[in-house]
């Protein structure tokens, strides 16, 4: 993912410490056992565990990559409804890894899209429903995290879709988000990769919470945190969401992709991966980074529950990273609407469609 954790049989080690906190929301049960689900969230907060354990489950078509359709695909390639747009879609995708793993025919693709395809919600649907047809499942899901600002646009498109918006303690998501190195600074920030790193989780959460609210019911939220310390539970709660049983031993017998191999950031001296993510910030950078990091996003911590360390031996200059906060706040704004927008997007977006293919 983009941003992503996995788990293994020593999640249930972790104990029962923290409660469930799954939103309790009731949605209407007729159109759940075959609605689409997106797992959508900020990079690095476990969305790819989430996918990857109802691939697991069974009756999803298995996909092992993110669609890309909302944030990329379709703000370069415009209306498409226009057949010259449709053509030049498919020709992209179909020299694309997303193309790769699917496993689909290409002529066939190719002709149903051009001939039947009107909007991306309609590109993802006819995609995402031949590769189901083809693997014998009734269902498919998306996980791509940037989707998490495109809720609105996916409901109009895909009515029936159902939303689940996983959740992470900001500082864990910031302390893996820089270490990928995805965290950009401006100039005259240098050096600020994970201050940076936490209010783009800030930001994230908060548009993807507005977004998911707007839609009530088919709306939910769960925390990482839940996930990985009792994974039954919450996947108890998340079977009754999308109606569809998510069996824990199941899934972890058929442990797809992050379910058995977790895709953690942070590697031992030895070379291998210790999963252990929760509160893995309390250990990792000094203690003048950690308070300056929660004071920029303490905020959206405790709107979410989480606690704040409070450390209160730093000195922090409060204003400055006020006026930080407030900077990248608009710069996250700018270049959302510049990329889905303005004409400068698409070009924008065509170097990010060519980066995925090279994957």
């Amino acid at each position: 993912m983009t941003g992503n954790q996995g788990t293994d049989h020593t999640t249930e080690m972790l104990g029962d410490s923290l409660p469930s906190r799954v939103a309790t929301h009731n949605p209407a049960v007729a159109h759940q056992s075959e609605a689409p689900v997106f797992v959508l969230g900020c990079p690095r907060s476990g969305t790819t565990l989430l996918y990857h354990m109802l691939l697991s489950a069974g009756n999803f078509a298995v996909y092992r990559a993110e669609s890309n359709v909302f944030n990329l695909l379709a703000p370069h390639f415009g209306d498409l409804r226009s057949a010259a747009n449709r053509r030049n879609l498919v020709d992209v995708w179909l020299h694309s890894k997303l193309f790769r793993v699917s496993g689909l025919d290409p002529q066939q693709i190719r002709q149903k899209v051009v001939a039947q395809c009107q909007s991306s919600g309609d590109f993802l649907r006819l995609v995402m429903g031949d590769i189901a047809r083809r693997q014998g499942v009734r269902r498919w899901a998306d996980c791509t995290p940037e989707h998490l600002l495109y809720i609105p646009e996916i409901k109009r498109q895909i009515p029936g879709a159902l939303i689940i918006h996983i959740l992470r303690d900001g500082r864990d998501v910031a302390l893996s988000y820089a270490k990928q190195g995805w965290a950009h600074p401006l100039p005259w920030h240098s050096g600020a990769d994970l201050y940076v790193a936490g209010l783009y989780w800030r930001w994230m959460v908060r548009q993807g919470r507005i977004h998911g609210k707007g839609i009530g019911a088919d709306y939910r939220e769960v925390y990482f945190e839940d996930l990985v310390t009792k994974p039954r539970e919450t996947l108890a709660e998340l079977s009754s969401f999308i109606g569809q049983e998510l069996d824990y031993d199941h899934i972890l017998k058929v442990g797809i992709g992050s379910v058995s191999e977790p895709n953690t950031s942070f590697a031992a001296s030895d070379g291998k991966q210790h999963f252990n993510p929760v509160g893995r910030w309390k250990a990792k950078r000094s203690e003048q980074e950690l308070a300056e990091l929660e004071t920029l996003i303490a905020d959206v911590l405790q709107e979410l529950g989480y606690e704040l360390a409070g450390n209160t031996s730093q000195t922090i200059d409060a204003s400055r990273l006020a006026r930080m906060r407030n900077t990248y706040e608009l710069w996250f704004d700018a270049k959302f609407w510049l990329r889905n927008r303005s004409s400068l997007g698409r070009f924008v977006n065509l170097g990010a469609i060519e980066i995925e293919n090279s994957r």
